[in-house]
């Protein structure tokens, strides 16, 4: 076996067994967990950058070994798998070593090193899995450690809940445990994974394989389900789970209410990793649709960018009125992600696929490195603060200088700054969208992708300005130190070095993720960068009107925002946008109280009324019972035993008569006694 590909195997392998090895390590104390913790990511890194000679020969290799009857378990290693595996594998390393110091102190690090290097290791199984069925093992696998990691502060205190207590929107509180943001994220997507896995089984019905590779050389599978009517609904079923793990709507409210974990989680599988792995999945997946040629493949590209488009600029809209910082990142997250799919959605919709579907890899890389930095960030000034809430916040930018500068850059990627990465990754998909073939679905996402990019800039100003700006507060620790913030530091230099040389990492990603759509039979050719005038135009407009818009109101406190938004048409959109759209009380409403309400009937009528009558009367039949067989016990047995004893008794008194002590009288006895069995001898036996 190639060097390279045990390589790929072990980039997975080692965190999940590094996992397993956290509890052990602890038995040497809570330094020596700590440290060694971070030691399987690192090598993750390491294993997954080893890959990069394969990466710039642009081959892709599917090494197979037996799993189980004729399904066999194995890794891709093609352009797409190895630079997202070395992205994850980087960002999720310098995480754990920004949780060394988040971290210190807190209860229950074992299990929290234990499930975020078994999370890691399930990212990277995903992400180099080359078939459906393995891909599923690690999607789970992140599932269960970020249900885990969200509910970490399992006693609940109040003060790890997110949501401002007293809010309530049509009956349905707004404020969450811990345990209960845990459980929601576990439901959601876990009812998404159920689509997902449906459509794996069809395909794998139709086809006989789980591998991607197989799938796009042979395709008679799809043509025996579009014989059948079902290619349309396999296709989107699959979506299920990707619309599920990345927030998409309308699964998308569990996100926010995931920040009750602690800030190295949302970080970690909030901005990084898992919200990713939907996108990945539909990356992965997508190639081979494009295949097809049925007049269904097109339906699923539009359904997708569409869901991109909305998704993007409803979680855009609800991020400018949040107030705790978290949860700003997490509707930004949700928001990015719908970027993402907007762009894979417009990939399927153009002749040459390849464009959009790297500026939609392009954005998932920018977002990955600059959301990540942000969480920690926000981390940091949480924890000088000891508040979740802007209002908690503000004029952060003379104590914690350093911070504030790694911030500020991060933000302005986010917005879409030129020359930061975020720029480039946005203009790359506007432009994508532009080369796509006129029709409304194409119309309907620019738009949408053009007003979330003003919301985007905005809040992102906004959370700087409420942060960082106005006046100062009491401050509980200082700045992070050097380990500390060189995490977050690094990311947003990654960010800048990125934007600075867009146009060469544009091409690479091209011409490399190329090979890969190759290697899935795709007649593509990389596409050189070249500026859209009417792209970047579009790019920098909005990009300058939402800041523009946020500046006199948070940074340099010229105006009121109260004042602004105090009456009339605006205060109603902040209204139903702080009531999250209605979405998360809407889900209640019909998802969760139903249930739950049929749970409390099933409880009233088939435990109370039902088991608990059918409990007494069994009950009381079984005490007459009992009593029946005390009585029986003390008067018919105890009254046999008792007068069998006293028979005993007095025959044993009369046979005690019999012990005379005179010789003479035991002589006579054997005597008579031996005659008396002569006698019966003879009568029975005829002897004598």
């Amino acid at each position: 076996m190639q060097s390279f590909i045990i390589s790929a195997w072990l980039a997975w392998i080692v965190p999940l067994v590094g996992s397993l090895l956290v509890p052990v390590a602890g038995k040497l104390g809570p330094k020596a967990r700590d440290y060694f913790a971070i030691v399987p990511p690192l090598l993750a890194a390491l294993l997954a950058t080893s890959l990069l000679p394969q990466l710039l020969s642009g081959a892709s290799v599917d090494s197979q070994v037996p799993w189980f009857s004729n399904i066999t378990a194995g890794v891709l290693v093609d352009p797409l798998s190895i630079i997202i595996s070395i992205a994850v594998s980087w960002v999720s390393f310098l995480i754990m070593v920004y949780s060394l110091d988040y971290m210190k102190g807190e209860e229950g690090l074992t299990r929290y090193w234990f499930f975020m290097n078994f999370f890691i290791g399930s990212m990277l199984l995903i992400v180099l899995s080359d078939n459906l069925l393995q891909l599923f093992f690690g999607w789970e696998g992140v599932g269960l450690c970020s249900y885990a990691l969200i509910g970490f502060y399992y006693r609940d205190e109040k003060d790890k809940w997110v949501g401002r207590e007293g809010d309530v929107v049509a009956g349905v509180p707004h404020a969450y445990s811990p345990t209960h943001a845990g459980l929601k994220a576990f439901i959601t997507t876990r009812t998404g994974d159920v689509f997902t896995l449906s459509s794996i089984f069809i395909i794998f019905y139709a086809s006989g394989t789980f591998n991607f590779h197989a799938l796009a050389a042979n395709t008679s599978w799809a043509t025996l389900l579009h014989d059948k009517g079902l290619l349309l609904p396999t296709m989107l079923l699959i979506l299920g789970g990707a619309f599920g793990k990345s927030a998409q709507f309308p699964f998308q409210e569990w996100l926010p209410d995931a920040m009750a974990g602690p800030t190295p989680v949302s970080a970690l599988i909030h901005a990084a990793t898992m919200v990713k792995a939907g996108v990945f999945l539909v990356a992965r997946i997508a190639p081979i649709f494009f295949l097809l040629g049925f007049p269904e493949v097109k339906v699923f590209f539009i359904f997708l960018a569409m869901i991109g488009g909305i998704t993007a600029f409803l979680a855009a809209a609800q991020g400018m009125v949040n107030k705790e910082i978290k949860k700003v990142l997490a509707y930004s997250t949700v928001s990015q992600i719908g970027y993402m799919m907007l762009a894979l959605g417009v990939a399927g919709l153009t002749p040459s696929f390849v464009a959009a579907y790297s500026a939609g890899i392009f954005q998932l890389l920018a977002h990955m490195m600059f959301k990540a930095g942000l969480f920690m960030g926000a981390g940091v000034v949480i924890h000088m603060t000891g508040s979740f809430s802007m209002d908690g916040m503000g004029g952060l930018r003379k104590i914690a200088g350093k911070t504030f500068t790694v911030f500020l850059i991060l933000a302005l990627a986010l917005a879409g700054f030129p020359p930061l990465s975020g720029f480039f990754s946005k203009d790359a998909i506007f432009a994508s969208m532009l080369a796509a073939p006129s029709s409304s679905a194409v119309y309907i996402v620019y738009i949408l992708a053009s007003v979330t990019a003003v919301l985007t800039a905005f809040y992102s100003m906004r959370m700087v300005g409420l942060t960082f700006f106005g006046e100062e507060h009491n401050v509980e620790h200082k700045d992070a130190g050097f380990r500390q913030f060189l995490t977050y530091a690094l990311l947003a230099a990654g960010t800048v070095l990125v934007g600075l040389l867009a146009p060469l990492f544009e091409d690479f990603l091209n011409g490399s993720l190329s090979f890969s759509l190759i290697s899935f039979g795709l007649s593509v050719k990389a596409e050189l960068f070249e500026i859209s005038p009417f792209a970047i135009t579009t790019s920098l407009t909005v990009m300058a009107l939402g800041i523009l818009v946020a500046y006199p109101f948070y940074i340099s406190r010229s105006r009121n925002v109260v004042n602004a938004v105090g009456s009339g048409w605006l205060r109603s959109v902040h209204t139903f946008l702080w009531d999250r759209i209605y979405l998360n009380a809407i889900m209640y409403r019909i998802f969760v109280y139903p249930v739950l309400s049929g749970a409390e009937a099933l409880n009233r009528f088939v435990e109370l009324s039902f088991f608990q009558n059918t409990n007494r009367s069994f009950f009381g039949g079984s005490v007459a019972v009992a009593t029946v067989g005390d009585w029986l016990d003390r008067n018919v047995v105890d009254g046999f035993m008792i007068g069998t004893g006293k028979l005993f008794a007095y025959f044993s008194r009369l046979l005690r008569k019999l012990q005379s002590g005179n010789a003479e009288s035991y002589l006579f006895g054997i005597v008579i006694g031996l005659l008396i069995i002569l006698l019966l001898l003879y009568h029975f036996v005829g002897v004598l």
